[in-house]
């Protein structure tokens, strides 16, 4: 069944505005529906007030709606995860947010990245989403959107807000690239890309490295 506008819904068709009819069985629930702003009038305020099921980003007015993860990426995100943990654990005074966590990219745009390494002044509200990050890292999904979103279009929004280093974890090519952002520069540049019998490693985070063969391998389920 399409999704087509009820007729009392029709401006173009009416000189007056009409109640929204009552939906019947069969029916899509127009009395939810008409509740939601259409795609393009979101604003970060409507993004901000309502919870989401699964990983929901805001970008220029409109919702992305990510894919639903499996036990791969959620394996290679939770290797990456403790391994971030073991190497700031006791010596530095940052935090390692795992999703679901949102990052103001700015005014029209909201980020949840897989894993977001930060230092207290990018929390100034704990109650509110995280203002920049020092390291972000993505696990990107199979899907043709993800795989645009965050080779693309996170990388470009990453550098716009300054972050310093982001990791694109790629299980499809079993690599990990990081970049890294030159001072004054808006573009980031490759670290690395780093394969299967490599050790990734970070610029910002001494210490910070990733047998890329051990992380590939948590997301088959083998030790």
């Amino acid at each position: 069944m399409s999704l087509e506008t009820p007729p009392a819904m029709e401006s173009e068709c009416t000189s007056e505005i009409q109640p929204i009819p009552r939906s019947q069985r069969g029916d899509w629930t127009w009395e939810l529906v008409t509740e939601f702003p259409q795609q393009g009038e979101w604003t970060a305020e409507d993004y901000l007030a309502r919870s989401f099921e699964g990983l929901v980003e805001f970008v220029d007015g409109t919702l992305e709606f990510l894919p639903t993860v499996t036990p791969i990426h959620q394996d290679i995100q939770m290797f990456l995860y403790h391994r971030l943990l073991a190497v700031i654990a006791g010596k530095m005074n940052w935090k390692v947010y795992p999703a679901p966590l949102r990052l103001v990219i700015g005014l029209t745009r909201h980020r949840e990245p897989d894993l977001m390494l930060v230092r207290p002044e990018h929390v100034p509200d704990r109650g509110r989403p995280v203002i920049g990050a020092d390291l972000v890292l993505e696990v990107v999904s199979g899907d043709r959107q993800d795989r645009l979103r965050d080779l693309v279009e996170k990388r470009r929004d990453y550098a716009s807000i300054h972050i310093p280093e982001y990791w694109i974890v790629d299980p499809e090519t079993e690599t990990i690239t990081v970049l890294t952002l030159p001072a004054g520069q808006t573009e980031y540049t490759e670290h690395g890309v780093f394969r299967i019998g490599e050790i990734a490693t970070a610029v910002l985070l001494p210490g910070f490295d990733v047998d890329v063969t051990a992380c590939f391998a948590a997301g088959k389920g083998t030790p």
